[in-house]
């Protein structure tokens, strides 16, 4: 594998947007990003909008608590007019303690193209940066040309690594990855 070896710079953001990581007081409006994310992509994450609306606010509001600090998983979003328009996830890999996972890339359409895909994968760098894993890795659904271009364009050069889709056998997933 051939991976860049610095960071893409982020492009300028619009001014009305505000990329951070969550805290507790974010739940709501994480949930209703959560809920739209899944219904607008539902074979893009590992659970259904069925099992998401399920969860309880007080599920929600922990699970916001819990990656709200730490260097072992993280959140971090995107707000614009007070309402979460774009979310991405880290988390560490045991079996590769240099390695963050990046999970649960969405931008709410009106959104997309602005620069918050960038935005959040270097906020997750930096926080992978800081736990000491210089590296980052994800996992996009095979045919997903969208995802995987906005992902060649913040850096992650495909690992050639396939792996069957951890819900649906029918598909497999590529493996990229970049410096954090």
């Amino acid at each position: 594998m051939t991976a860049r070896t610095a960071p893409v710079p982020a492009p300028a953001l619009p001014p009305a947007v505000e990329v951070r990581r969550v805290r507790p007081a974010d739940a709501a409006r994480t949930r209703a990003l959560r809920l739209e994310m899944l219904a607008d992509s539902p074979l893009a994450f590992l659970e259904t909008l069925a099992q998401a609306a399920a969860r309880s606010h007080a599920e929600y509001k922990a699970r916001i608590a819990e990656t709200s600090a730490g260097d072992r998983v993280a959140q971090f979003i995107a707000v614009a007019d007070g309402r979460a328009v774009a979310h991405a996830g880290g988390t560490v890999v045991p079996e590769e303690p240099g390695v963050t996972v990046i999970f649960a890339v969405y931008v709410t359409p009106a959104w997309r193209g602005k620069g918050l895909t960038s935005a959040l994968t270097e906020a997750v760098a930096a926080w992978s940066r800081a736990a000491g894993r210089p590296d980052l890795m994800l996992e996009v659904v095979v045919g997903n040309d969208r995802a995987v271009r906005a992902y060649e364009r913040v850096g992650f050069v495909d690992t050639g690594v396939r792996l069957q889709h951890p819900t649906t056998a029918a598909m497999t997933e590529l493996q990229m990855r970049r410096r954090a």
